[in-house]
């Protein structure tokens, strides 16, 4: 599976080789050279995992860290450290990191770290997934319900089962195709037809106002994708 990355490192050869051996893997790779570049691009962007150097030119990787948790505390965060720098791998962890890495360190070694931390990027809380809100509405998946202005509306197996798996994706675009896999066992009867019906019913039990949707957004030519709203409209 591709995520999206967000790599600041200010070492221009370091840079680079992350950025390749990153996208080597399949990743999405968006590279920052500074502190003012990369929080300019935190702000901007939503990510899976930001592999975030210590010290860096502007704002530390410390700062953007705090400033990122402050605002996000679900992206994980993989810290570059420099040999000696105790102090900052132990406030990184406290302000927030998932993990770090100490330099000069292996690539088998950062890699290894990453596909670990994506993994379980992959894999949520299953309370999570299974019990969450979206705007005014609140989802029990397991007792296949949505309340939602003090009304509770009925979820269907495959209704739960979308809306599960936008949910582990969340962000990130889930196609026709995963749904017809992932919620119906890959049958040969059903199409994209029987896809769009489901959503239309879901965006009916969910969305204040179904036809412009905030959170079960369409992306053109491939499916739909789950946001909590802050994106504002149809992809």
């Amino acid at each position: 599976m591709s995520f999206r990355i967000a790599l600041v490192e200010d070492d221009r050869t370091l840079r680079t080789g992350l950025r390749d051996a990153l996208a080597g893997e399949g990743h999405e790779v968006v590279a920052a050279a500074d502190g003012h570049e990369a929080r300019a691009l935190l702000r901007a962007q939503r990510f899976d995992l930001v592999v975030l150097d210590v010290m860096l030119p502007g704002p530390s990787g410390l700062e953007l860290l705090r400033e990122l948790r402050a605002r996000d505390g679900d992206t994980p965060v993989l810290l570059l450290t420099a040999r000696g720098e105790e102090g900052d791998k132990v406030l990184g962890l406290e302000l927030g990191a998932d993990d770090y890495v100490t330099k000069p360190f292996s690539l088998r070694e950062l890699l290894a770290r990453v596909k670990a931390m994506l993994r379980r990027r992959e894999r949520p809380d299953a309370a999570l997934v299974e019990q969450f809100t979206l705007g005014p509405a609140r989802i029990d998946l397991a007792a296949f319900t949505v309340v939602r202005d003090a009304v509770t509306h009925t979820l269907s197996p495959k209704e739960a089962g979308m809306l599960r798996l936008l949910r582990q994706r969340q962000g990130r675009a889930v196609a026709r195709s995963e749904f017809l896999r992932e919620v119906w066992g890959g049958a040969a009867f059903v199409g994209d037809r029987t896809i769009d019906t489901h959503m239309l019913n879901l965006r009916q039990k969910v969305e204040v106002h179904h036809k412009q949707p905030r959170f079960l957004l369409t992306v053109h030519g491939v499916g739909y994708r789950l946001v909590d709203g802050g994106d504002g409209g149809e992809a």
